[in-house]
């Protein structure tokens, strides 16, 4: 058990080399049965780690002896292992809908499908900001070659504008990373907690420029205002299962930000404490309503539901900037539900797709489905938990979210531009499941049969949703113990560094 932390890191990696040699390598059949056997474990894995996590405390697992601040080590604390565990679950959703038929459109889809989950959980579950940028580039690597997955134009103009901006962005990050080891001697993100309360003024100045390059980085991950107008195009472009995939994908920006200005430039932080607090409100409300602009703007389901990612970052944003314990726990539940359900939502979108044939997800008159009652109903029950509709998940993520801004001076515009972002969300929604069930003419001459795989994978998170509202209890209050946990620095240096360096 103690070699638990490093299982989702190694399980996916070994997995993916596994997958690129005889007898794995020349057979698609193989490489789907392993794919999800492995997926399995992660998940049953991932529900260790946390359970382990929970009960005992946070988890260090020190790689070579060395012990930090100098050597490389993984945390695993209540909210890294709840990331690890949502990043399983919606692995193994998007696997099980690409093992259907869409990870034959292309080479090495299963390799590059375990790479990308094993820099996501990498970033995760790392103690330091330096092998948090390794993390970024193994992840965003893959996620170069599976959003070309498949080929076609559309799909490859988008990669070069993906693959620029991050080049950019890594760049960036790694300016930040010389200032603040410059400054103060460590990347270890406790260590650096612990040293930067201790700053000179001159320092100080360095040390806050390193802090907000590191957002400008962080803002352009999760998809920020005004850092956001790659993401639509990107994941309406990428293949289903790769763009579920993706829903992840902006959270680990969002992880970051938690992580990093919570925990290094958090309340005790000194002179530097909540640098990024001026910056991340109108930002996070800027976002929330060019999402709903976007969501409202949009000409296919699609599209629709990529700038209900971006909605769904500015709502996020918005919890983080309240810097509260309360905040942070509702935070962490709409987090849940937003990527589970989203990521549903985009295989959704893209079986409805192939059941319109040439008119697709496009808003347009065309014929009937033929199955449209089954997606229908999946859509109904999406649609009602995207929209924030009672007794659904969305609507306690959300109601959870506007109550932590009690007493606040914020609640003034909090309160009217989330309401009115769900309002467009209403439309949009409307719209779409109107003009796509309703608005058809003629038979249907596309029978595609609905796979198993598909209807199971839809299932399997769009069933997150009233989980989320059964087990409601035991959630929020994991959530509240976790969002303690963060924002108690003191815990967190005295449980990651020893005595002698604190």
């Amino acid at each position: 058990m103690q070699h638990l932390p490093i299982f989702p890191i190694l399980l996916p990696m070994l997995a993916a080399v596994f997958m690129l040699l005889p007898p794995l390598s020349n057979s698609i059949t193989r490489h789907r049965i392993f794919a999800i056997t492995v997926m399995v474990t992660l998940v049953i894995t991932s529900a260790l780690l946390l359970l382990t996590s929970h009960q005992q405390g946070i988890q260090l697992y020190v790689l070579g002896g060395w012990q930090p601040p100098f050597g490389i080590s993984l945390v695993a604390d209540r909210l890294s292992t709840l990331m690890v565990l949502l990043t399983s679950v919606l692995g193994l959703g998007a696997l099980l809908y690409a093992c259907a038929g869409d990870d034959n459109e292309g080479m090495f889809f299963h390799p590059l499908f375990m790479f990308q989950i094993m820099g996501v959980n990498g970033a995760f579950l790392t103690g330091d900001i330096f092998n948090l940028f390794v993390f970024f580039e193994v992840l965003l690597i893959a996620s170069y070659a599976l959003l070309i997955h498949g080929g076609g134009k559309q799909k490859t103009k988008v990669n070069v504008h993906y693959v620029i901006l991050n080049l950019v962005g890594s760049s960036i990050f790694l300016f930040a990373l010389g200032i603040l080891y410059g400054t103060l001697g460590t990347l270890n993100i406790a260590d650096m907690a612990n040293k930067v309360r201790l700053l000179g003024e001159n320092e100080q100045a360095l040390a806050k420029a390193g802090g907000l390059l590191l957002l400008v980085v962080f803002g352009l991950k999760s998809a920020l205002l005004p850092l956001h107008f790659w993401l639509p195009k990107t994941y309406a472009a990428a293949s289903a299962p790769v763009a579920a995939l993706f829903a992840i994908m902006t959270k680990v920006g969002i992880y970051s930000i938690l992580r990093v200005h919570t925990v290094v430039f958090g309340a005790d932080a000194g002179a530097l404490a909540s640098i990024a607090i001026p910056w991340l409100w109108p930002l996070a409300i800027l976002t929330l309503i060019m999402g709903a602009i976007g969501v409202l703007a949009s000409p296919s389901l699609r599209l629709t539901v990529a700038n209900l990612v971006i909605v769904s970052v500015g709502t996020l944003m918005v919890a983080i900037a309240m810097q509260r314990e309360a905040a942070t726990s509702a935070a962490l539940y709409y987090l849940i539900h937003t990527t589970l359900v989203t990521g549903g939502l985009f295989l959704l979108a893209d079986m409805i797709m192939k059941q319109r044939g040439k008119a697709e997800d496009r808003y347009v008159i065309a014929r009937k489905m033929t199955h449209a009652k089954v997606l229908g109903i999946a859509f109904f029950i999406a649609a009602l938990t995207v929209l924030g509709m009672p007794p659904l998940s969305g609507f306690v993520g959300k109601i959870l979210i506007l109550q932590a801004t009690e007493g606040m001076l914020e609640t003034a515009w909090v309160w009217p531009v989330i309401l009115l972002a769900s309002l467009a969300t209403l439309i949009a929604i409307s719209r779409a499941g109107t003009t796509l069930f309703w608005r058809t003419s003629g038979e249907s001459t596309h029978n595609e049969p609905l796979h198993p795989l598909k209807l199971m994978a839809i299932t399997l998170l769009l069933s997150a949703s009233p989980l989320l509202v059964i087990l409601g209890g035991p959630i929020t209050e994991y959530t509240q113990l976790t969002a303690a946990q963060l924002h108690d620095t003191t815990q967190t240096v005295d449980a990651l560094l020893p005595a002698g360096d604190k």
